[in-house]
Formats: C-alpha cells, sequence, structure tokens
C-alpha cells in the first residue's frame, strides 16, 4: 500500500514532537562540521511507523521507542571535518548532560580526515535510563546522524541494529568514555 505524499508529510510532522531533542547548538554545529556544503536528506519513523514493523524485531523492542530520526550528509569531496566545530559539538552536547563514547582505534587525523567510518555515541539518561541516543558515522564522503528516542536498554539496541538506518555493532571498535571536555 502506498501512502500518498501529503499524508507521509502530515505523519513525519506528527513525529517531530517525538525526535529526540538534540541539544541547543547541535544543528548549528553539524551544518558546520566539514569544510564544504553538503547535501542533506532527513527522515523519521514516529512511534506509529516503529510499531508497524514490530514484525522485524519480534520481541517488542521497538515497542518502548518513540521515534528514530536518521538525516544522511553527502559531501561531493571527501571532507575535512574541522576540529574546532567538532569541539563545539562536543561541547553542546557535555553542556546539556549527555554521555559522549568514542573510538579509542582514531588518530587526531582520521578524526579530521578520516578513510574509514568513525562513530560516535552520545548517550542522554533520564535517571538510570538511557532516554535518548545519538550515532554519529562519519566518513570520508557521507555523515549519517541516527537518534534514538524513548526508553531504551542496551540490549533493545542490539535487536534493532541493522534496521531504520542503526548501524550493526562493529566488533572491531573499541568504545570508552571520552576524556572530560571531548
Amino acid at each position: 500500500m502506498r501512502l500518498p505524499i501529503a499524508a507521509l508529510a502530515v505523519a513525519l510532522a506528527a513525529a517531530l514532537p517525538l525526535m529526540a531533542q538534540q541539544p541547543q547548538g547541535v544543528s548549528d554545529a553539524l551544518a558546520n562540521l566539514a569544510d564544504q556544503p553538503a547535501s542533506r536528506i532527513s527522515f523519521t519513523f514516529d512511534r506509529s511507523m516503529l510499531q508497524s514493523a514490530q514484525d522485524l524485531f519480534g520481541n517488542g523492542s521497538a515497542s518502548s521507542l518513540a521515534a528514530v530520526t536518521i538525516d544522511t550528509y553527502r559531501y561531493p569531496q571527501p571532507a575535512f571535518y574541522t576540529p574546532e566545530a567538532f569541539a563545539a559539538l562536543v561541547a553542546d552536547y557535555n553542556a546539556a548532560g549527555w554521555k559522549h563514547l568514542v573510538n579509542t582505534n582514531a588518530t587526531p587525523g582520521q578524526n579530521a580526515q578520516p578513510d574509514r567510518p568513525l562513530t560516535d555515541l552520545w548517550l542522554h539518561y533520564e535517571g538510570t535510563e538511557v532516554r535518548d541516543l545519538t550515532v554519529m558515522l562519519r566518513g570520508p564522503r557521507t555523515m549519517n546522524i541516527i537518534q534514538v528516542s524513548g526508553s531504551i536498554r542496551p540490549l533493545d539496541l542490539l535487536h534493532i541494529a541493522g534496521h531504520f538506518g542503526i548501524p550493526k555493532v562493529d566488533p572491531n571498535a573499541v568504545m570508552v568514555p571520552a576524556p572530560p571536555g571531548h
């Protein structure tokens, strides 16, 4: 069954209040992160769309999610991710109380000009529960931002990995808490 464009637009507009709340300044920092303009595609799966996809998960993992938003930035040339702009992005998340996990296998040069996708993960807790998370995958010519909002258990992440643009867990990545201020 195909939805008319207007119905899809209404569904996406209704999902906007359910999206993960980005900390103030994050949108500007993302727009200025690379040394060149990018084309951008963005879409959101709201709660009803996620519940319709329950058969993908088979265990109810998506039932606790409010929204999944995916933004894809494509660069015409290999991007240089400006260290100062990335530091501003990290500072915006830190100021809002988000916890940052980074891939320790990347050098400062690879962070600025990656030759392979690099992953950053931010978690926002409400008490002991993860309420929002943001995954950033930066590559030479693309950057993907995946935001997940809702009540999220680590086991849920494993179940939804590989669906809705959420990357599968990389067994070679070593994710550790970022040092203070990073």
